[in-house]
């Protein structure tokens, strides 16, 4: 299997208490950016791969895999940032965000 071929893990969204504390954590510690930040939910960005804020309670804690056919898994949700994806779990209970594909 090629690269190509295997799915894409685009995010891993992490609960934290206090998102521009995090925020500010991340940013300082490890060298990324910030795609989106308001109070309940942030969204950086590293070389390989994303990383969500969110509060409990906003979002589980979860992987988000892109797919083309994430249409199959369930009724696709727009979000505020203008994905759309929707939520399933895996056989240990864990919640998996499967995302439609998007313009990076």
């Amino acid at each position: 299997m090629n690269q190509v071929d295997k799915d894409k893990i685009d995010h891993i969204a992490i609960s934290v208490a206090d998102i521009k504390k995090a925020v500010e954590w991340y940013t300082k510690t490890f060298n990324c950016t910030i795609k989106y930040e308001d109070e309940t939910w942030a969204y950086l960005s590293f070389a390989n791969i994303n990383l969500a804020l969110v509060v409990p309670g906003q979002h589980p804690p979860h992987l988000a895999f892109i797919r083309e056919d994430a249409e199959k898994y369930g009724t696709l949700k727009t979000h505020r940032d203008g994905t759309r994806s929707c939520y399933v779990k895996d056989p240990a209970g864990n919640p998996v965000e499967i995302m439609a594909p998007y313009e990076a």
